[in-house]
């Protein structure tokens, strides 16, 4: 019996690539999709524009039919690559097995942005289990710091580096998803308002006048109450019925911070699409498609969840 080539091949791949130049990036990401293309297999590639340049200059008239994104906006909240990027390509094409490069992080990534990318990284491992998908993270080795680099190797079952790829020896994504699974700063002296069932109206009218005081409109705004919205009910839904809300404006962008009493377990809560006809479950995925970044911290005594929207 002859075998598909889609059942000789069905483990999931996360390789880290660790690149030192632009020739050495584009050596290694073009060999890589050209691979895929010998073998039939759907390409898309999610990362910074300057590096989307090199990749299709290096893959010249290779490049048709392949899907190209700049990550610095389809990504921009990293909380919404897995179920907006990848699954997004990888469910296009659920008979086949497909390669992507995807680079969630790169060094003009904030301190306040980075620990949503570096769970991102390890959740890739628990989302796409089993998939017949290769996934592979470019490093910049010359301008990302030692502890990002040190976390790729914990996110990534394997890395390549000068041409060699190997195992990683660190490998342990649960780790990383606890590690950054932190308690976020403190909120500031900040407009907050305690709401329960009876206050969902009323605590999206408040969010809607403080974001606007801050200087959001049009469709942010909107975005803004849309957030607010389904933070709220979800806290009263889930999270044992009340819970707080403030908003306030940090280094040009609204904030905006919601708290409750309840647990959220579920690592993949939010980067997990809803079944078709599922109902319910679209509340925190819709906050990750409309936020700009999304910091989640879960424990016993609660959970938070800080959504920011730059003005």
């Amino acid at each position: 019996m002859q075998v598909s080539p889609l059942a000789e091949r069905q483990a999931f791949e996360h390789p880290a690539l660790f690149y030192r130049t632009a020739a050495e990036y584009t050596r290694h990401t073009v060999s890589f999709l050209r691979e895929g293309l010998a073998a039939g297999e759907p390409a898309a590639v999610a990362v910074p524009a300057p590096n989307l340049e090199l990749i299709q200059s290096g893959l010249g008239a290779d490049a048709d039919g392949i899907l190209f994104l700049d990550m610095t906006e389809a990504g921009r909240n990293p909380g919404r690559i897995i179920p907006k990027v990848l699954r997004g390509f990888a469910d296009a094409h659920p008979d086949r097995r497909v390669r992507v490069i995807g680079q969630p992080i790169w060094a003009e990534r904030s301190p306040v942005e980075y620990p949503a990318c570096a769970q991102h990284e390890a959740l890739i491992n628990a989302a796409f289990a089993g998939r017949p998908m290769t996934i592979l993270c470019p490093y910049d080795e010359t301008r990302l710091a030692a502890d990002v680099l040190a976390d790729a190797r914990i996110t990534h079952p394997t890395m390549i580096i000068q041409g060699h790829e190997q195992a990683s020896d660190h490998y342990d994504w649960p780790a990383i998803v606890a590690r950054y699974n932190e308690p976020l700063p403190p909120v500031p002296h900040a407009p907050t308002f305690s709401f329960g069932a009876a206050e969902l109206r009323a605590v999206r009218s408040f969010a809607v006048e403080q974001a606007a005081a801050l200087g959001l409109s049009g469709v942010r705004l909107q975005d803004a109450e849309l957030a607010v919205g389904e933070l709220t009910t979800n806290s009263v839904v889930h999270g044992g019925g009340r819970g707080t809300c403030a908003i306030w404006a940090e280094r040009g962008q609204v904030v905006c911070d919601v708290r409750d009493g309840g647990q959220m377990p579920d690592p993949l809560a939010g980067r997990r699409p809803p079944a078709p006809g599922q109902l319910g479950g679209r509340g925190l995925i819709l906050v990750h498609y409309m936020a700009d970044l999304v910091r989640v911290h879960t424990s016993a005594a609660g959970t938070t969840i800080r959504f920011y929207l730059d003005l």
